[in-house]
């Protein structure tokens, strides 16, 4: 993984067909959250249809995880590199102490609910014994040839309870057929196999990298293919970055957007004649993903359809991808990585984070002290709202319990449109707080686009922090305020907002 992949992803057009028959379409797409723009809407329509998008079952539990662990291991481990070129002697990988248990577990241990192991890197070796190649494990030394990496984490994520998923590079440097036909049928076979012997998959993860192979010649992928062999095989899976359930946030850098929409245009290609069939193309990613904005109502009302197409957001726990012995004292601190969870998955994102394995196949002491410092961050910080322990319920109001019961599927009801709605708490004590969070109910759809937080100071109001969009999550921190009593003021929305939590907390540090 690096920068130059995720170019090659901002300029390759993401394809979805639109298939040759309505049951191929709805392997692609679900009902809620993909819908067409009539001539005929004006931009109050096109609004209120925004509004109403919401995710499908899998990218809601996508979104739901907010941290995933990323984790790059192969061939690149064993020769120090970043990319191979596929010429690597299976005999270099032999990982004698490969605990797939200690990965999963001090994933999960540092809050972790998923996994994506990266199954064949752009050098095409495998960490399964693929048969449609002789360049994997199966010809390592590594249990005398007898190993499967992919099936040793898929157990231990079983056994630990978190999710599983796959990365497959599109672009494979080994194999012969890299830039022909018969490529595409060998990337099937091999896909096939991750989603048929290693029990439910997740998330399949796929970047846009494609070079050249050993024929000099470059792929035309079949973007389809792929999509629809996976809703068949494994339906729950969700399909990131080249695909059609999650995009790419545009940096690597493990910050989101302040302003992160969900919803996002979908616009439309020419036809084009694919092989004997007519199909009608979507781009499913804006081109221009490095943009400060894809969805707001100046993007949405010129698209011709909408998607609710959400971000992820990836990072490294070091420099690299891949484990370098140099990068050891270079690992990112607690500090950094909390920094980093507030600017993605508080920005409405997922965090997709780089923990790469040593070659004797464990995560190293320096990076699981990080996670560890991490973790104790966020459970000191988060561990009590200090609304929901103090505030006042003067006017027996039961909705307020909607917004403190931690349920993502509740959410304060309100009759107001486009936004004016004002939340106000009592607190039974003045308390001292520095960081606000707020969430939507997505299942209702994303709505807000502008609120503020204020504090009472005698009789008048001060603001403390505002933003724009909220989405999942959001998280804003700010000077410490010490008031017993606040206000959510939610100054534009699209259709009646769902807020579905509101907390007050203060951070605590190493």
């Amino acid at each position: 993984m690096n920068s130059c992949v995720r170019n090659l992803v901002m300029i390759i057009i993401i394809l979805i067909g639109a298939c040759s028959s309505l049951k191929s379409q709805a392997q692609i797409f679900d009902k809620n959250n993909y819908i067409k723009i009539k001539p005929s809407d004006d931009s109050i329509a096109i609004v209120h249809k925004a509004a109403r998008i919401t995710p499908s079952a899998r990218q809601l539990r996508w979104q739901e995880l907010e941290l995933t662990a990323f984790i790059h291991f192969g061939m690149n481990t064993f020769t120090n590199k970043e990319w191979g070129d596929g010429t690597e002697n299976p005999s270099l990988f032999n990982p004698k102490k490969l605990d797939a248990r200690q990965w999963v577990k001090v994933c999960k241990e540092a809050g972790f609910k998923q996994i994506i192991l990266t199954a064949k890197h752009h050098d095409g070796f495998c960490l399964w014994p693929s048969k449609y190649t002789e360049h994997s494990v199966k010809n390592s030394p590594w249990k005398g040839g007898k190993g499967d990496v992919v099936k040793e984490v898929a157990n231990a994520c079983k056994e630990f309870g978190i999710g599983f998923g796959v990365y497959l590079s599109p672009w494979d440097r080994n194999s012969e057929y890299f830039g022909s036909m018969k490529y595409n049928d060998f990337f099937i076979n091999q896909l096939t196999e991750l989603l048929t012997n290693y029990g439910q998959i997740d998330e399949v993860w796929f970047d846009g990298a494609n070079g050249e192979g050993p024929s000099g010649k470059k792929q035309v992928y079949e973007y389809n293919r792929w999509y629809e062999l996976i809703r068949k095989l494994q339906p729950k899976a969700t399909i990131a970055v080249s695909g059609p359930d999650v995009r790419w946030v545009g940096t690597e850098t493990g910050y989101g957007r302040e302003t992160e929409w969900s919803v996002v245009p979908a616009n439309e290609l020419s036809t084009e004649k694919i092989a004997d069939n007519s199909q009608k193309k979507v781009e499913f990613a804006p081109r221009d993903l490095m943009s400060k904005d894809l969805g707001s109502r100046a993007k949405i009302v010129k698209a011709k359809s909408l998607v609710w197409y959400p971000a992820e957001i990836d990072v490294s726990i070091r420099p690299g991808w891949f484990y370098h012995p140099s990068e050891d004292n270079k690992v990112k601190t607690p500090e950094k990585l909390t920094d980093i969870y507030y600017s993605s998955v508080g920005r409405n994102g997922v965090l997709l984070l780089n923990i790469p394995p040593t070659t004797d196949g464990l995560i190293s002491e320096s990076d699981i002290k990080s996670l560890n410092g991490f973790r104790y961050q966020l459970n000191k910080t988060f561990r009590t709202n200090l609304l929901a322990e103090g505030v006042k319920n003067e006017n027996n109001n039961r909705d307020i319990n909607t917004v403190l019961d931690n349920k993502p599927n509740t959410f304060w009801p309100t009759k107001t449109k486009n936004g004016n709605v004002i939340i106000e708490f009592k607190m039974n004590k003045a308390k001292n707080f520095d960081v606000l969070l707020l969430q939507e109910n997505l299942k209702i759809g994303q709505r807000v686009e502008q609120f503020v937080f204020e504090y009472k100071d005698g009789a008048s109001w001060k603001v403390i922090t505002e933003g724009t969009t909220i989405g999942f999550k959001r998280l804003l921190r700010f000077p410490q305020v010490t008031a017993s009593q606040v206000r959510l003021r939610i100054l534009s929305s699209r259709l009646n907002p769902a807020i579905s939590e509101i907390g007050l907390y203060k951070q605590v540090s190493l």
